[in-house]
């Protein structure tokens, strides 16, 4: 794994304007991948990273995009049911999977019975085996780093929280450091709720295509964690440890890039 991809930025005047590029962008992406190889495997975060997916339910996209060879996975997940409010399966089911042609079994979500228990620890274990079927079936190929190899994607779409997380890797939390697994877990959030399983950076920075898409929440720490990542790149922020292998994107909303 090579993380020395160049951190690129794009700046947008408003949500709507980085929602057109955001379709556009993953539009591309995915008919690269359908013609290269047959298919497409993207991640999704939770936030507001669905609302902004809103311009592929419209033309051009909704009819152009190859949607029946979509693989979709999730970068993190809240440990609760389906049909919790704080679900990202929901979220994402609701406001966008379910309007599209994506077959069902190429929807891969948390496991449904030990996430309604609340039992973080075997959703990871379950997700992480899922994953390694992929790689079996030569869905996912591996992506060697070190000793360890992790699956690889090509294209994740991600969210950074105002504090500078990313998926449910925090600030002063443990989880950023572990090398040995493809997916985690965490049982005291500081966002709740607290229980989440979480993709490990090592996999998020295997990945191909890295999209990190951030509008200012009308906090003055969002527009501060941009500008500690891109001013002074402080690790401290799991954010800044974004790479990818080919590109690692930041499309920003004008008051989220404010301090740069």
């Amino acid at each position: 794994m090579a993380g020395t991809t160049q951190r690129k930025r794009e700046v947008f005047p408003s949500k709507d304007e980085l929602s057109v590029a955001l379709a556009k962008y993953t539009a591309n992406l995915s008919a690269k991948f359908c013609k290269e190889k047959g298919f497409f495997t993207v991640v999704l975060s939770g936030g507001g990273l669905i609302d902004w997916l809103c311009k592929l339910l419209e033309p051009p996209y909704i009819d152009s995009v190859e949607w029946s060879k979509w693989h979709v996975f999730w970068v993190d997940e809240r440990v609760c049911s389906y049909e919790d409010p704080d679900s990202n399966y929901k979220l994402a089911m609701d406001g966008f999977l379910s309007k599209v042609g994506i077959p069902n079994e190429n929807i891969y979500a948390i496991d449904k019975h030990y996430s309604a228990d609340g039992d973080a620890e075997n959703c990871a274990m379950l997700y992480e085996e899922c994953l390694r079927k992929l790689v079996k079936q030569n869905i996912l190929p591996l992506c060697t780093y070190g000793k360890y190899q992790y699956p690889q994607f090509d294209l994740q779409l991600l969210g950074m929280g105002p504090d500078g997380h990313m998926a449910s890797l925090f600030p002063g939390h443990p989880q950023i450091h572990v090398i040995d697994k493809w997916v985690t877990y965490i049982t005291d959030s500081p966002k709740p709720p607290p229980k989440r399983i979480t993709f490990t950076l090592p996999v998020i920075n295997s990945a191909l295509y890295n999209l990190m898409a951030v509008c200012d929440d009308h906090t003055e720490q969002c527009p501060r964690s941009i500008a500690e990542i891109f001013k002074h790149n402080n690790l401290a922020l799991p954010a800044a440890n974004l790479t990818a292998q080919v590109e690692e994107m930041w499309y920003l909303d004008q008051a989220a890039a404010s301090l740069l």
